[in-house]
C-alpha cells in the first residue's frame, strides 16, 4: 500500500515522486490494454503499484488557472471532457473523443458508439432516450442530479455516491469489451466541507492519472456549487480529492 499527500502548493512534486516509486515497481503483464490484445509487446508490460492512495487539497476560491497548474491536467481536452460529463446528456461518442491527445480513440467504437462513456455514467437514466427511463430491480437509475437532491434533503448523508462501474461491466469485461477504470465517486460533507473519494480499479500514470485528478477536484467544485444548501447548513465548501486506486501502473514504453 502507498500513501501519497502533500499541501497545495507542493503536489505538482508528486507526480515525480510517483513516477520514481513505478519506475522500480514490480513488472506484470497483462497481455490486455484497454481491450486491445498486446501480448507479446514489451512496451505494454507495465510496472505497478497497488493499493495506491493519492490525497489532493482543493482550495476554496481557487481560479481555475491555479487548480490546472497543481493538477497539470491536459488542456483543453480536459476541460472540454469535464463540461461533457456535467452536461446532463448521457453522450456516447462524447465529441472531445476526437480530440483526445493520446492515440485515435474510434478503434474502441462498436458502429458509432463506445461501450460506454462517462457522461452515460454520470447520466444513465434517459440513456434510452427521454420516454424511457432505465431501471435496476425495483427502482428507476439515479444520477448526478440525484447526488445533489441527496445533499438538499440531507447535508450530512452518507449516501450520496455516483457509480461509474455498472454490473453489465463485469458481463462486457469477459467478451473483451473495453470497460470502466473508475469504480465510482463518494461525496460526504463534514463541517461544511466537502471531500470525495474517488475510487479506480485501474489507472495508467502517464496518460490518465493527471486528468482523473483534475476532473475529480472539478466535480467536487461542482456539486458544492450546484446544490442547493439549507440556509440553516450552507455554504459548503470543497476540501480534498482522496484517489483510491487498485492498480496505479506505467507503460514500460514510456519509461
Amino acid at each position: 500500500m502507498r500513501d501519497y499527500s502533500a499541501g497545495a502548493a507542493f503536489f505538482p512534486d508528486m507526480y515525480s515522486i510517483i513516477k520514481a516509486d513505478l519506475r522500480h515497481a514490480q513488472r506484470v503483464e497483462v497481455g490486455e490494454w484497454h481491450a486491445q490484445d498486446v501480448s507479446g509487446s514489451p512496451a505494454h508490460v507495465t510496472r505497478e503499484l497497488e493499493d495506491v492512495t493519492i490525497a489532493f487539497p482543493v482550495v476554496p476560491g481557487e481560479p481555475p488557472s491555479e487548480l490546472q497548474r497543481r493538477a497539470q491536467p491536459t488542456l483543453p481536452w480536459a476541460d472540454e471532457h469535464f463540461a461533457e460529463r456535467v452536461s446532463g446528456r448521457p453522450l456516447n461518442p462524447p465529441p472531445s473523443h476526437e480530440r483526445w491527445p493520446y492515440g485515435d480513440t474510434t478503434r474502441h467504437q462498436t458502429g458509432q458508439a463506445f461501450s460506454h462513456t462517462y457522461p452515460e455514467r454520470f447520466w444513465p437514466k434517459y440513456t434510452q432516450g427521454p420516454e424511457w427511463a432505465n431501471r435496476g430491480i425495483r427502482f428507476e437509475y439515479g444520477d448526478l442530479e440525484d447526488v445533489l437532491r441527496l445533499f438538499e434533503r440531507n447535508p450530512l448523508t452518507r449516501q450520496a455516491y455516483l457509480p461509474v462501474w455498472f454490473p453489465e461491466d463485469l458481463a462486457a469485461a469477459n467478451v473483451k469489451a473495453r470497460v470502466p477504470c473508475s469504480l465510482g465517486y463518494h461525496f460526504m460533507v463534514r463541517n461544511n466541507f466537502m471531500t470525495v473519494r474517488y475510487f479506480m480499479r485501474s489507472c495508467e500514470f502517464t496518460r490518465h492519472l493527471r486528468d482523473d485528478i483534475y476532473m475529480a477536484a472539478r466535480l467536487l467544485q461542482w456539486v458544492c456549487e450546484e446544490t442547493t444548501w439549507r440556509d440553516s447548513y450552507g455554504p459548503v465548501e470543497p476540501a480534498r480529492v482522496i484517489l483510491h486506486i487498485t492498480s496505479l501502473h506505467l507503460l514500460e514504453g514510456d519509461l
